[in-house]
């Protein structure tokens, strides 16, 4: 066994926090264990993200700002950004493995391999690839109070816009029966909830010749899981059927996050999406009237290649008319290499700016309108984060945060309390909610 200390960066999506989880976990059984605050690293491991340019620079600064605190730590980059610029990553003063998308299922074995050797430091900096990407399996907490399952890997869509399908690979996923193992490994852990995570989640099973359906179906009968989250899923690829299903389970909770990235049908063909702005507001509607207290979140880009004021102002009416509950607003970002670099029309930074600053603005309005719809309510919060003259805080089933009364008293982490939503916070980022006097409220779905 080896008697090491890492340190963890993650920058990015779900998926990365995930993967840096289990690779810590598997690096952890072989003696190397996360150094606490203040401890000398053996090892620092940087997992990077690509989706922008702002994402690739603030990967830039991380990896630097890695190797100015653990200088003589064995410098390990991974990641999206890794994929894509290995050769410039490599390059860099104080790196000394890059571990690319093809070779990550080995990570742990190629880092253990690398601090087994008498000199870790100084040697010739190593990109580690091969030929194939292999879909590797993860589902930890980390230092999380839900745990995040990864049920698949890359993506076949190659939108105009997006770098990912070429970070990440084409879609590959694991089984249905090793993914519930996994889950029912989480449960063991002490895991009340599970967060379904991957690149493109809805086309689940082009590996296996399953599908997302019948994979949220066996989640489903696994026993002790108090709650399931579907992670990001594409509008085209969210059926009727997976809508039905999750409004009658009683582990699937009233909450997806659908991306629609413009509410223009132009700006739509234009990246190559798979819908339009009819199919993506059937879908919401079918949500609203299975479940009328579901929280949707929904992605959009401003300022893409083509976006002209009259194809924003569209995206931005449709936008305003949908029943979703909050954007997540992202500006366009060129990626070399994109199908979008050949559309004419480039939006300024200073339109992008404004454009964005309009649905942030939309969605902080459609945000408080929906907490304030449940302020009365007695809803189910699984708490997290409890401290000694702090409030306690965490997430009702429908995706509202929630800080609890310090009235209350310390309340106990991952556990799922009822509590009545009682009005919002000083900063009216979160609901408050106050315990009731008897804890045998069934909350139905």
């Amino acid at each position: 066994m080896l008697d090491k200390k890492a340190v963890y960066v993650t920058l990015g999506c779900k998926l990365n926090f995930a993967e840096t989880s289990s690779l810590g976990d598997r690096l952890e059984a072989a003696g190397v264990r996360r150094a606490v605050r203040g401890e000398k690293a053996d090892v620092c491991v940087v997992n990077t993200c690509t989706v922008t340019e702002t994402s690739s620079h603030k990967c830039r600064q991380a990896i630097n700002r890695a190797i100015r605190e653990n200088p003589d730590a064995l410098m390990v980059v991974m990641g999206c950004y890794a994929q894509m610029a290995a050769r410039e990553i490599v390059a860099m003063t104080g790196v000394d493995m890059v571990i690319d998308m093809e070779h990550k299922a080995r990570a742990a074995e190629l880092i253990i391999e690398r601090l087994q050797e008498s000199r870790v430091k100084n040697q010739e900096p190593s990109v580690e690839s091969q030929c194939l990407m292999p879909f590797v399996p993860s589902c930890s907490r980390g230092e999380r109070t839900r745990f995040f399952l990864k049920v698949q890997d890359g993506c076949d869509y190659f939108c105009t816009y997006c770098v990912i399908p070429f970070a990440r690979g084409r879609s590959r996923n694991g089984s249905i029966a090793d993914i519930v193992k996994q889950a029912e490994n989480a449960v063991a852990q002490g895991g009340k909830e599970i967060v379904i995570t991957g690149v493109n989640i809805g086309d689940f099973g082009k590996s296996t010749g399953e599908s997302f359906f019948n994979l949220i179906k066996a989640l489903d009968k696994v026993e002790c899981v108090e709650r399931y989250r579907i992670s990001s899923i594409e509008p085209n690829l969210l059926t009727e059927e997976i809508i039905d299903f999750c409004a009658e389970s009683r582990r699937f909770m009233p909450h997806f996050h659908i991306p629609l990235q413009s509410g223009s049908d132009e700006v739509l063909r234009l990246m190559h999406r798979r819908y339009d702005t009819e199919l993506f507001a059937s879908r919401v509607d079918y949500i609203k009237k299975a479940m009328p207290d579901c929280f949707i979140g929904v992605d959009i880009i401003v300022g893409t290649r083509g976006e002209t004021d009259e194809l924003f102002e569209e995206s931005f009416a449709f936008a305003s008319k949908i029943d979703v509950s909050q954007f997540h607003v992202f500006s366009y970002s060129e990626r070399p290499g994109t199908a979008a670099l050949r559309i004419p029309y480039k939006v300024t930074e200073k339109v992008k700016h404004e454009r964005s600053q309009r649905l942030i603005a939309l969605s902080e309005q459609k945000r408080k309108n929906f907490y304030s719809s449940h302020i009365g309510q007695v809803r189910p919060v699984l708490t997290e984060h409890s401290h000694i003259g702090l409030a306690a805080k965490g997430f009702t089933d429908n995706y509202i945060h929630v800080e609890v009364d310090t009235a209350a008293g310390v309340q106990p982490d991952n556990a799922v309390v009822n509590y009545r939503l009682t009005g919002f916070n000083e900063d009216q980022t979160a609901l408050v909610g106050k315990t009731i006097e008897h804890q045998t409220l069934n909350i139905e779905y």
